[in-house]
């Protein structure tokens, strides 16, 4: 006797089925664990080239974001200089202006200013009278009282330090403007 006399008739057709849908079961698995490999794998790849180009964006904002912060400190010490720069011609001019006063207040200097030749007795020719210091040859001067003097020197000071300021703005927007059109 055969092992499948042994069965009633009607379980080969209940087998048929079920085997057919264990196998289709089992075939529908199979395929599932494949796509999701190659899925898997397919996703690996995009989150591992996502992370890639992230980094190189990252990588590109920083090198920017340094670049910038060269600018800005090479600018900062380019006006810091130029700064410096001009504070020191300021200096020197206020000594200068300074030393000034004190020859004027000391009668170490005198100021003096050219007369018109055409009021004067001399015309433009040698002074008939030498002073006791040696020969005085060319036009008449005539000296400037010390307070008109100091108030001439303060004049000049003040102008020399407006220049020196301006000179300072000048160089200041040149840089700036330089520097915009770099970023541009």
């Amino acid at each position: 006797m055969r092992f499948g006399d042994l069965m009633p008739a009607s379980f080969p057709l209940m087998v048929k089925p079920v085997l057919l849908i264990a196998l289709a079961g089992t075939s529908a698995a199979i395929t599932w664990q494949v796509q999701d490999w190659r899925y898997g794998s397919r996703l690996s790849e995009q989150s591992r080239l996502h992370t890639e180009t992230l980094n190189q964006l990252n990588q590109a904002s920083a090198a920017q974001q340094r670049a910038e912060q060269d600018k800005r400190l090479a600018l900062e010490q380019r006006l810091a200089t130029s700064e410096q720069t001009h504070y020191r011609a300021l200096n020197d001019a206020q000594r200068d202006q300074g030393r000034l006063r004190d020859r004027l207040a000391t009668a170490d200097l005198r100021l003096s200013v050219l007369l018109d030749a055409t009021t004067g007795g001399a015309n433009g020719s040698v002074s008939a009278t030498t002073a006791t210091g040696g020969v005085v040859h060319g036009p008449t001067r005539a000296e400037l009282d010390p307070a008109h003097a100091q108030r001439i020197i303060d004049i000049t000071d003040d102008g020399d330090r407006g220049l020196i300021a301006l000179a300072a703005c000048q160089s200041y927007a040149k840089e700036v403007s330089v520097l915009r059109k770099l970023d541009n």
